[in-house]
């Protein structure tokens, strides 16, 4: 191990090399048992690295499997780096990717928003991936305790996790819708082909829709066809007349609204529970489990489907979707720039909004997939390759989901614009309404229904080991034996039990409200002060030194500005845009009463509040044993702790070495090796 006695070795080393020339006995027997002391050394730490550090590096840099071992083993470690890779994949691509980004992109200038969207990608998408994978992975650590970097702000991660525990409860619904219309896909006839029973007046039959258009026309529907002449002896004809309301539904919207979820007439009645719904939620969860049996060991594997299918299916469509009649023009509607839109502040907001629903930084999720990353793992490469990746498959699904809908608006007769829709009505009922149209329409429905199941469970997964995770490391002596499956299945019941407001007649409403407000306004705010507690409290110097340790090279300074200035600075701008153009819940054209967007600021302001709760209570509880004033006290609660740093040892030890040339004030803490002692 390098110390400051052998770095002091190596200047003596070369200031003695020109005495040597020159002939000096005394000079050149001090200096060759200083060369041989320092030649041992180096030998001695190249064996130590030889045997450890550059076996991890190369392992770990391939693309072959572990055979070197776990570095964690109370942990564990990914088996393979594709493993990791496929599941920051599967996690940030999700089903915003397909039901919003679309429909936010030609609302907000169609192809012209590509430019605010990549620029948004490399401001704040992929620094802030970057800084949450390489924090991660350094500590070894989940959300809560990765902040052993600057205790004070340990409430970012109790943040995180309360971001972690909304989205589990409520994005396990939307798995439980899609995975009832996979098993509806099965049948015969697609039950929401037709008007059915459970149909209302407004449910459009052709019939419906072929006597409203001869009505507006001024004419009459008779013998199956629409009359203008006035000369017509309609006595002696078939003649139907329609009285009922001119805002017809189709049939799959009325199916969705009135058989699925049997919808109440508002928020303010959620009504009993749809036991039909409650099972498909039971069984999401049953599939979660499933997949986190064994950790990340089984989930490390699900990925490999959850992260391929949706392109293959994709891929699918768009080509049977380019072979339907008006395709092209919602694909060219699609990427036509409307430039005069990137002046509105907005458009800009959307974008970086966007970026964060995409990507998923601030959730949690990144840091606890790459804690599990081996320390040598090249975080920076994963970072842009996962992030530019899920922009793609966005702009992708854009391309799919505009042909169908160009394709709507052609059998509908209508503007795309009129067409075009986002979330539960794309997924449910625009979509549905499509394959009905189509040959092999239950084909087509269960591809449809099986990608977004596995879009969802990617990002699901993901959710809930964070969720896990972080309680695991809170309470350690559940990682044993069978106790860390009984802890996931409980947070699994814990979850499907609150869930089942979800499966109430009017769970669609409380779903929309925790959809706006859970992960919304918070994680913007948590991102800037996460951000400014990297950067600026823990230094954001130290942090790219940290990763230099595991990279091997020092990051840009570019990384560094963007952390301390861009990143916060974009995030606060975006977040008073956000306030700022503020606009009421609505669902289905019906918006959301006062006290509804209340109990939605609550629920934002619950992970947020953890970030000053968890310093206050960490305060008080300090003060106790702490001589100094409370400002003393609370720079004291900045600093690392002294079990900050890498799991293993020799990484520690690789950190102090190369912190030997800092001031003092730039030093991690020291760490205590086994005996005790601190090096």
């Amino acid at each position: 191990m390098r110390t400051n006695i052998s770095s002091l070795s190596e200047t003596t080393c070369r200031s003695s090399i020109p005495y040597l020339v020159r002939g000096s006995r005394h000079i050149r027997k001090f200096s060759t048992i200083l060369a041989l002391s320092l030649i041992y050394q180096e030998f001695t730490r190249a064996s130590r690295m030889s045997n450890g550090k550059l076996e991890d590096k190369a392992s770990t840099m391939s693309n072959g499997s572990d055979s070197s071992g776990e570095e964690n083993p109370e942990r564990g470690n990914w088996s393979r780096k594709l493993d990791f890779v496929l599941s920051c994949l599967s996690y940030a691509v999700g089903l915003g990717n397909v039901w919003r980004f679309p429909y936010v992109c030609y609302r907000n200038g169609a192809g012209a928003f590509l430019i605010p969207f990549l620029i948004m990608l490399f401001v704040t998408g992929i620094p802030m991936v970057f800084m949450e994978l390489s924090l991660g992975q350094y500590a070894s650590a989940g959300v809560v305790k990765v902040w052993r970097a600057s205790p004070l702000f340990q409430g970012v991660g109790w943040a995180m996790f309360v971001v972690s525990v909304f989205i589990c409860i409520y994005y396990n619904m939307i798995i439980a819708y899609t995975l009832y219309y996979l098993f509806a896909s099965f049948a015969a006839n697609l039950p929401w082909a037709e008007c059915g029973e459970w149909a209302t007046e407004a449910c459009s039959t052709e019939q419906k829709m072929q006597i409203l258009k001869c009505k507006r026309y001024n004419g009459t529907w008779c013998d199956n066809q629409c009359i203008n002449s006035t000369s017509v002896n309609f006595a002696t004809m078939n003649c139907t007349f329609y009285n009922g309301t001119d805002k017809l539904k189709s049939p799959s919207d009325d199916y969705f609204h009135q058989s699925v979820l049997d919808i109440s007439d508002g928020i303010h009645t959620l009504g009993g529970i749809k036991w039909e719904l409650a099972g498909c939620l039971l069984l999401a969860w049953v599939l979660v489990c499933i997949c986190l049996a064994k950790g990340i060991k089984t989930s490390g594997k699900a990925v490999y489907f959850t992260a391929f299918f949706p392109y293959v299916v994709l891929l699918i469509l768009l080509v049977r979707g380019l072979t339907l009649p008006g395709s092209l023009n919602g694909i060219i509607y699609y990427l036509t720039p409307q430039w005069e839109k990137l002046a509105r502040a907005q458009v800009w907001g959307d974008a970086a909004v966007q970026i964060f629903f995409s990507l998923s930084p601030c959730w949690g999720g990144l840091i606890t997939l790459a804690s599990f990353n081996k320390f040598h793992n090249n975080s920076k490469m994963d970072a842009i390759i996962v992030s530019v990746l899920d922009s793609v498959t966005s702009v992708f699904a854009g391309l799919v989901i505009f042909s169908i809908i160009g394709y709507m608006a052609e059998v509908l007769e209508q503007p795309i614009e009129k067409v075009a829709t986002e979330g539960a009505g794309l997924a449910f009922v625009a979509y549905p309404d499509v394959v009905t149209k189509l040959p092999l329409s239950q084909l087509w429905s269960v591809l449809f229904f099986a990608m977004l199941i596995t879009l969802g469970l990617g990002t699901q997964i993901a959710t809930a080991t964070t969720v896990h995770t972080t309680l695991l490391d809170q309470f350690p002596s559940f990682r044993k034996g069978y106790k860390k499956t009984v802890l996931l299945v409980i947070i699994a019941v814990v979850c499907f039990l609150i869930g089942l407001i979800f499966c109430s007649q009017g769970g669609m409403y409380m779903l929309q409200l925790f959809d706006n407000y859970a992960a919304s306004y918070s994680l913007l705010f948590i991102g800037m002060v996460e951000s400014i507690g990297i950067a600026w409290v823990y230094g954001a110097d130290r942090f790219l030194t940290d990763i230099e340790l595991m990279l091997g090279t020092r990051p840009s300074n570019i990384w560094k500005y963007s952390w301390k200035f861009v990143a916060p600075v974009a995030l606060l701008a975006i977040l008073l845009f956000t306030a700022i153009d503020f606009s009421p819940t609505e669902y289905n054209k019906m918006k959301f009463p006062g006290w509804a967007d209340g109990v939605g600021s609550l629920i934002s302001l619950t992970s947020i509040c953890m970030i000053p709760l968890f310093a206050v209570i960490l305060i008080v509880k300090e003060k106790r044993n702490y001589s100094g004033s409370y400002i003393e006290l609370i720079k004291h609660l900045a600093k690392p702790k002294d079990k900050w740093g890498p799991y293993r040892k020799d990484h520690r030890s690789e950190r102090l070495m190369m912190d030997s040339g800092y001031t003092q004030e730039s030093q991690i803490p020291l760490k205590e090796q086994t005996d005790g002692h601190k090096v």
